[in-house]
C-alpha cells in the first residue's frame, strides 16, 4: 500500500510516517518511482508506535524497544521490560518534582492572601483599600525546587 493508504487506515499523517521511517522507526520499499510502498504489517507497526508516543515515550526510546517486537525473545523481553521500567521510574521523578513545585505555588498564593487581606483589614498600613502593590513574599522551604530537565 502507498503511504496516503496507510496514513488513511491508521489516522496517522504522511508526515509522521515520513518521520517514523527517518527515525528508523518503520520500514519501506520503494517503486521504480520513488514511491513508498508498505506491506500489511505496517498498519500494526504505525499502531503500536503510536501507543508508544502516547505513553510519552521519545523516538529513541522507542527505537531501542522495537526489538523485542522484531525479534522477541527473553533476552529482548527484559531488555524492553527494563527500559519501560526506568522511563516510569524518570517520569514519577519528575511529577514528584512538579507536585512540590506545585505545593509551594500554593503556599505562597495563602500567603499572598492572607497577606492581601490584612492590609484590606488594617486601615493603618498605609495602603488604600482595594489597592495591593506588588510584594516579595519569602518561601516557606528553605530547599529550593528545581524545574524539568
Amino acid at each position: 500500500m502507498r503511504i496516503g493508504d496507510l496514513a488513511a487506515r491508521t489516522g496517522v499523517s504522511v508526515r509522521s510516517l515520513r518521520y517514523y521511517e527517518e527515525q528508523g522507526l518503520l520500514d519501506s520499499s520503494r517503486s521504480p518511482g520513488g514511491h513508498r510502498h508498505y506491506d500489511e504489517e505496517g498498519v500494526d507497526r504505525v499502531a503500536y508506535l503510536q501507543r508508544l508516543y502516547a505513553a510519552g515515550l521519545s523516538s529513541q526510546t522507542i527505537l531501542s524497544l522495537l526489538p523485542c517486537l522484531e525479534s522477541p525473545s527473553a533476552a529482548t523481553s527484559d531488555s524492553a521490560f527494563d527500559r519501560l521500567v526506568e522511563e516510569r521510574d524518570k517520569l514519577v521523578t519528575h511529577i514528584a518534582g512538579l507536585t512540590r513545585t506545585l505545593e509551594s505555588l500554593d503556599e505562597l498564593i495563602t500567603l499572598n492572601r492572607a497577606r492581601r487581606a490584612a492590609s484590606v483589614a488594617d486601615p493603618d498600613s498605609g495602603e488604600p483599600a482595594g489597592r495591593h502593590r506588588a510584594r516579595t513574599v519569602r518561601p516557606v522551604r528553605s530547599g529550593r525546587v528545581s524545574g524539568p530537565g
